[in-house]
C-alpha cells in the first residue's frame, strides 16, 4: 500500500498549507500543458489546431482579449509546440528584410529560455537546432546555433510585425517559410502523458501535477524545493495515490487547492501605474536558471528570492501565459480616462503625446494601440509638427482628415486600451517614462 494512502503524520493544517504551496508552485506547469493540449486539439482564436512539431499560423493580428499571449493590432502570431522526446528538431527562420519578428521559446514550466529574432539575433534567415535535455549528439554543419531546451516539450511563440491588412501577404509568405524538421529518426509522441482517469475530479489538478512533474522535471534547485511535497503524494511514481486517497489527505488537498487558487487570484490583481495605465516590465523575471540564445542573463531580469519567484510565475501564467520578457515587449493597458472614469464608446477620447519630453513612446522596434474589444490603429500614423502623434478614439470616423488619419475605432459600451511596446527603451523599463492619460474630448 502506498504511504500516502495512510493518515499523514503532519497536522491537518500543515497539510492544507503544504497543498496550497504546491498549487502555487505547480499552477504554471499544469496551466501551460493543459493549454498546449487544448491548443493542439482545438486551436484558439485566429490560430487553428496543430500537432506537435508543426506551426499554426494566424491569418490576422491576435485580439487583445486572447487568453494567452498578450495581443496587439500590429503583430500576427505563429505558434508551434515541440516534442523533443524523439530527438532534436531543426527550426528554419526566414529573413524578414529588417521587419520586426520574434520566436520566443518557453519551457513546460513557462520559463522564457531563448529568443530568436530582430532584437536577439537579427533579421537574417537561419536554422536553429533545438535539442532535448541531456542530448549529447553531434551538431551538423549549417545551424546558426543550438537552443538547449530545459524540458522535452516546449512552445515556440512567433510574432511578425504587420503594417495593416495590405501587409498580410508579406507576413503569410514568412509564415510559410517557417519550418520544423526532425534531425534524427525517432519516435515523437503525439500527446502528453495522461493522468489517471480514475482520479476524482476534485484531485485532477494534483494528479496532473504529479504526472507532469515526473515527465518534465524542473531545474535542480526547483527539484530540491519540490521535495517538500512528498507528504502530498506528488512525488509518487507508478499508480496514482489519488484514486483511493485517505480522507485526511483528500480534505487537505481539496482545501489547499481552494486556498492556493485564491492566493494566485488575489496576487493577479494589477497595480495601477501613472496616468491610469497598468504594466509590469518585470512580470517574467521568475526564470532564474535557464538562459539561452537571445536572453538577457543579468540580475536586473531575475527575482532575487527563489521562493518569491514561484507566486510571481503563477501570476504571469494566469495573466499572460507565453508573454515575453520586458526587454522584448511590454503591454500597458487602461480602462480609465484622466478623470478616473470608465472608457466607453458613448464618448470620444484623445491620447496625445504632445506634452511628453519624448514625443512618442520610447521603443527600439515599434508601438501600437489597440482597443478591447479589439480594433487597431490604422497604419500610417500622422505626426504633428513636434513629431508627436495624437490618437483619436471614438466610434465614428472624424471629419477632420488629420484626426481621421490617427483614428482608433471605439466599440460600443465599455472598453479598455492596450499599448504594445516592442523592444521598449530604458524609460519604459525603469519607470521614468509616464504614458499620457486618455483625455475625454467632449465630442460625441
Amino acid at each position: 500500500m502506498s504511504e500516502v494512502s495512510e493518515v499523514p503524520k503532519e497536522s491537518a493544517e500543515e497539510l492544507v498549507a503544504l497543498a496550497a504551496e504546491a498549487y502555487v508552485y505547480g499552477y504554471p506547469l499544469v496551466h501551460d500543458l493543459s493549454t498546449v493540449e487544448d491548443f493542439m486539439q482545438t486551436g484558439s482564436g485566429p490560430l487553428p489546431p496543430a500537432p506537435f512539431n508543426h506551426f499554426a499560423h494566424a491569418g490576422r493580428p491576435a485580439p487583445a482579449d486572447t487568453h494567452f499571449v498578450p495581443g496587439d493590432s500590429d503583430t500576427v502570431l505563429s505558434i508551434a509546440h515541440l516534442d523533443l522526446s524523439g530527438g532534436p528538431v531543426l527550426l528554419h527562420a526566414p529573413g524578414t528584410d529588417g521587419a520586426y519578428y520574434v520566436l520566443q521559446f518557453v519551457d513546460a514550466w513557462t520559463n522564457n529560455f531563448a529568443y530568436v529574432g530582430s532584437r536577439a539575433t537579427g533579421t537574417g534567415a537561419g536554422d536553429w537546432l533545438v535539442v532535448p535535455p541531456g542530448w549529447s549528439g553531434s551538431v551538423p554543419d549549417g545551424p546558426r546555433g543550438v537552443i538547449d531546451a530545459p524540458t522535452s516539450v516546449v512552445s515556440v511563440i512567433g510574432r511578425n510585425a504587420c503594417n495593416g491588412p495590405e501587409d498580410m501577404g508579406r507576413v503569410r509568405a514568412l509564415q510559410e517559410q517557417l519550418a520544423l524538421t526532425h534531425l534524427e529518426p525517432g519516435t515523437h509522441r503525439t500527446g502528453l502523458p495522461a493522468p489517471d482517469p480514475d482520479v476524482p475530479e476534485s484531485l485532477r489538478f494534483y494528479e496532473q501535477l504529479r504526472v507532469w512533474m515526473a515527465d518534465f522535471p524542473p531545474s535542480a534547485a526547483d527539484q530540491a524545493y519540490q521535495d517538500r511535497f512528498q507528504p502530498l503524494g506528488l512525488l509518487e511514481e507508478g499508480p496514482s495515490p489519488y484514486v483511493s486517497a485517505d480522507p485526511a489527505l483528500l480534505r487537505a488537498l481539496t482545501e489547499g487547492l481552494a486556498r492556493g487558487r485564491a492566493r494566485v487570484e488575489e496576487a493577479s490583481r494589477p497595480a495601477a501605474a501613472g496616468g491610469g495605465w497598468e504594466m509590469d516590465p518585470h512580470l517574467f523575471d521568475y526564470n532564474l536558471d535557464r538562459h539561452g540564445v537571445g536572453t538577457v542573463d543579468s540580475p536586473q531580469w531575475r527575482i532575487a528570492d527563489r521562493e518569491a519567484a514561484y507566486p510571481a510565475r503563477a501570476v504571469a501564467a494566469r495573466n499572460a501565459l507565453w508573454g515575453s520578457h520586458g526587454y522584448e515587449a511590454v503591454y500597458a493597458h487602461t480602462a480609465r480616462d484622466a478623470d478616473g472614469e470608465q472608457l466607453n464608446g458613448a464618448h470620444s477620447y484623445v491620447l496625445s503625446f504632445e506634452q511628453q519630453e519624448q514625443r512618442q513612446p520610447p521603443v527600439e522596434a515599434f508601438w501600437s494601440v489597440t482597443t478591447h474589444p479589439a480594433s487597431g490603429l490604422a497604419p500610417g500614423v500622422v505626426y504633428g509638427e513636434g513629431g508627436s502623434p495624437t490618437v483619436h478614439i471614438r466610434r465614428e470616423r472624424p471629419d477632420d482628415p488629420a484626426a481621421a488619419a490617427n483614428w482608433l475605432p471605439a466599440p460600443d459600451g465599455d472598453f479598455r486600451l492596450v499599448l504594445g511596446l516592442h523592444v521598449p527603451g530604458a524609460g519604459i523599463l525603469d519607470g521614468t517614462y509616464e504614458i499620457p492619460a486618455v483625455e475625454r474630448s467632449g465630442e460625441q
